[in-house]
């Protein structure tokens, strides 16, 4: 990795695993290749809302090593990196991870965003900069839990329901005082993050849902940035329909607020 030098600005990067196959959508192709726009799949557009907030920062992009749906004119960068996938997300980012540490510095700030959240705000990913350069543990974007969240009984403790399937029954209701959802992008220094990714996935893999636990696994605290809700993660067939839903109606109320907490 590149040392640490006193006398430059620390640069951005943007780390975008996209090598997974997003079985849940039950598409014909991984669905980072499914069409959000006319013309445009979710990949692009998420390329294309990245590159728009931060037109500086670098890029490294993670793709299955067999990807036979990925073209380069996807990416609206004139330079930038590719690195191969693993197995897993995390496997993905550490990947990613090592690639740019072969181009950039320990200090450099890099920001981890999923290719299937192309709705995520400008000025929160501005927001997230700002706070992830002030904090020594980085920073993620994230939402106040406001749902009622509740906890399912184990599977053994479920009751049939009529002539359904065994469903899942209601153990109890958490509280949901200090919880918040997670969403990307997640900002850390490139030599942290990579440190703390590598260790965790040596320890415990399974606790590591997404890069702010790699860090909390090492005793770090990251930054919650509260950001719009609206921030959503293309997961389920309805999902993509709201994407394609509120960036429509962001083209036509572009000034539209923010529904953060």
């Amino acid at each position: 990795m590149m040392p640490t030098d006193a006398s430059r600005e620390p640069r951005l990067w943007y780390l975008v695993p996209a090598a997974g196959v997003g079985s849940r959508m039950q598409a014909d192709r991984p669905k980072q290749y499914l069409e959000l726009s006319p013309g445009g799949c979710v990949l692009e557009a998420t390329l294309a809302t990245l590159k728009r907030a931060l037109p500086e920062a670098g890029l490294c992009l993670v793709l299955g090593a067999d990807d036979g749906y990925f073209s380069p004119s996807m990416v609206p960068w004139q330079d930038w990196l590719r690195a191969d996938g693993g197995s897993e997300r995390a496997d993905s980012v550490l990947a990613g991870l090592d690639c740019l540490s072969r181009h950039a510095h320990d200090d450099d700030l890099v920001l981890v965003h999923d290719v299937a959240r192309p709705c995520v705000r400008d000025a929160d990913i501005h927001a997230l900069v700002a706070t992830a350069r002030r904090s020594a543990d980085g920073a993620i974007l994230a939402a106040p839990a406001s749902d009622t969240m509740k906890r399912a009984a184990p599977a053994g403790d479920s009751r049939p329901h009529g002539d359904e399937e065994r469903a899942p029954s209601i153990a109890h209701t958490e509280s949901r005082v200090g919880l918040w959802h997670a969403f990307t992008p997640q900002a850390f220094p490139l030599g942290l993050l990579r440190r703390a990714l590598r260790e965790a996935l040596g320890e415990n893999p399974a606790l590591i849902t997404d890069e702010a636990s790699a860090l909390e696994a090492c005793g770090r605290a990251p930054v919650l940035v509260a950001a719009a809700r609206d921030n959503l993660k293309i997961t389920h067939p309805e999902d993509l329909a709201m994407a394609r839903l509120l960036l429509a109606a962001r083209e036509a109320l572009p000034d539209s607020p923010r529904t953060s907490a």
